[in-house]
């Protein structure tokens, strides 16, 4: 049996043929994410609904032609951001990205609007809510707009991969609990109605909570019918796909990095909690410093050659041949050049007149990256409660630096998952 899976990405709305019997993944196509709308104030980060749509569109239809005899589509989508429709479905407002930074502008105290609106949360309902408050929040956001009376009245709140399968359906929107970060109250799955209620949002129509294995609706495509179910959270799927265990520990290591664990139990940490499957929990901490930030190491490396007109093709083989060799020699590197869960300090310490080289800061870099999983494992479980790393994501891959550091740090079994497209197999849990 093969049915169509969706992935509505930040970078890319990329869509593949499953085949559910080899659990395999094939035809895979995608469309850029659509460009955020242009002349908006600094910080912002806004994506035109009817943009997004269309490119979803685009890749359905091409799926269709890849298998005739589908009659499923399985989607996830990009947590955080939101974006607020009318009753028929009809957009109030652009769709506010998890990237947009608007609530981190400090006023004349030097407050900014997540201050006040963690301000307005006890520690408790902040645990219920699985501690999740980024600026790009589906609550940061509301709470921005709420305080300058920018909410329409009765507006619904809906993820940008809700939007779209609802419209695809013509059908009211719902929200998977995979989806609902930082607006569950995970001690009883629920919307946490008073946390809605202290930050000015409890006029707002809050969409249906449903099940992964509950239709959305159906849609018509190329003559065929396909049934929709709802949009499950993309780092809920991309774990599913790697096949995860509650006895793991995940480490992720891509453009972003995260360290996850499933928990049969809602179980508070110093971290974030989500929901996961099957009335699950997963502590996780996302946003450690990885990809993003090495390159911004590379930029910097490559600068004055672009300057000159000359384009260095194989830039990262070069930095992974020369981060093999090198020791670091005394130099350190931490990688927080925007605001992370390692801080928003990022430096470059240590530097002599000998070891300044591109081998030993990548090599610093990579210290850095390891050190950080380690600190942010232990804020998960002070005592580990895992017996097993599960690794994934390309730099571990492409730098085996990298990787070995991470054994040093952690003396357990490693399973290293090679598996690129761990989201679109996610999904095939679904069914």
């Amino acid at each position: 049996m093969r049915c169509l899976g969706l992935d509505i990405g930040s970078s890319s709305i990329k869509g593949a043929v499953l085949d559910l019997e080899t659990s395999s993944v094939s035809h895979i196509v995608r469309e850029p994410f659509p460009n955020p709308v242009a002349g908006m104030p600094s910080g912002f980060h806004e994506v035109s609904p009817e943009d997004i749509f269309t490119c979803a569109v685009s890749v359905i239809d091409r799926l269709c032609s890849h298998a005739p005899d589908a009659t499923t589509l399985l989607s996830c989508g990009q947590m955080g951001g939101i974006m607020l429709v009318d009753q028929n479905l009809r957009p109030f407002t652009n769709y506010l990205s998890w990237r947009d930074q608007r609530t981190t502008v400090v006023d004349p105290c030097g407050t900014s609007t997540l201050d006040r609106l963690r301000g307005c949360w006890s520690d408790a309902v902040f645990e219920e809510l699985g501690k999740e408050l980024k600026p790009g929040s589906a609550t940061s956001l509301l709470y921005w707009l709420a305080q300058r009376q920018l909410l329409p009245a009765e507006a619904t709140p809906v993820t940008v991969g809700d939007y779209v399968i609802a419209r695809l359906c013509h059908a009211a929107p719902k929200m998977e609990r995979t989806q609902g970060i930082g607006m569950l109250n995970l001690r009883t799955s629920d919307w946490h109605h008073a946390a809605f209620a202290a930050l000015g949002l409890d006029g707002m129509r809050w969409p249906q909570l449903t099940h992964e294995k509950q239709p959305v609706g159906t849609v018509h495509c190329h003559g065929r019918t396909l049934t929709c179910f709802p949009v499950i959270g993309d780092q809920q799927a991309a774990l599913r796909g790697i096949k995860l265990q509650p006895h793991e520990l995940s480490i992720n290591a891509s453009t972003g990095s995260q360290v996850s664990q499933i928990t049969r139990e809602f179980r508070p940490a110093d971290c974030q909690t989500r929901p996961w499957f099957d009335g699950q929990f997963m502590n996780t901490i996302t946003h450690i410093p990885a990809g993003r930030s090495l390159t911004v190491l590379e930029a910097l490396l490559t600068e004055l050659p672009r300057l000159a007109g000359v384009k260095i093709e194989n830039s990262w083989q070069l930095i992974q041949q020369a981060s093999k060799s090198s020791s670091g020699d005394g130099l350190s590197c931490d990688l927080s050049f925007f605001a992370s869960a390692m801080g928003y300090d990022g430096r470059i310490k240590g530097i002599t007149t000998e070891n300044l080289t591109v081998g030993n800061l990548f090599h610093a870099a990579f210290e850095f990256m390891a050190d950080s999983y380690l600190t942010c494992s232990r804020r998960m479980s002070p005592q580990p409660t895992w017996d097993q790393l599960a690794i994934s994501g390309g730099l571990v891959q492409s730098f085996a630096a990298l990787r070995a550091k991470i054994e040093a740090r952690f003396p357990l079994p490693i399973r290293d998952i090679a598996e690129q497209e761990e989201t679109l197999l996610g999904l095939m849990g679904s069914t």
